[in-house]
């Protein structure tokens, strides 16, 4: 389970901290290039959005590119120590579910992983 929980935390922060930093240097997010989703943010910028912070304004880029790499940084050290680090980890990707939809469901899966390391 602990793999899986790594695996998934890295991909997640990882492109988070990634995409948040490109934002930054390029001007705008990853979007889809084709489709109905085409130059769309995800639902997540909804969730910024009603709470009063621009989506593609810059403090939102920095929060990406931090809440990425603070998650990286937990995810290091759950993989050297879960038992001490899990509840933190475990915190982590319960405020990581606003990142949603690939985020989410994410965080979702290794909130349940983690809550069953528990027991």
């Amino acid at each position: 389970m602990k793999w899986i929980i790594v695996i998934l935390a890295a991909l997640n922060f990882g492109y988070m901290s990634f995409d948040g930093s490109r934002a930054l240097i390029a001007g705008h997010y990853i979007t889809p290039s084709s489709g109905n989703y085409q130059g769309q943010l995800g639902p997540w910028s909804r969730v910024v959005s009603a709470v009063g912070i621009e989506p593609e304004g810059t403090l939102m880029k920095q929060v990406f590119v931090l809440w990425g790499l603070a998650g990286m940084a937990i995810t290091a050290l759950f993989l050297s120590e879960p038992e001490k680090y899990r509840t933190i980890m475990l915190v982590a990707n319960i405020c990581s579910l606003w990142y949603a939809l690939a985020g989410t469901v994410s965080s979702l899966i290794q909130i349940i992983l983690l809550w069953r390391m528990r027991v």
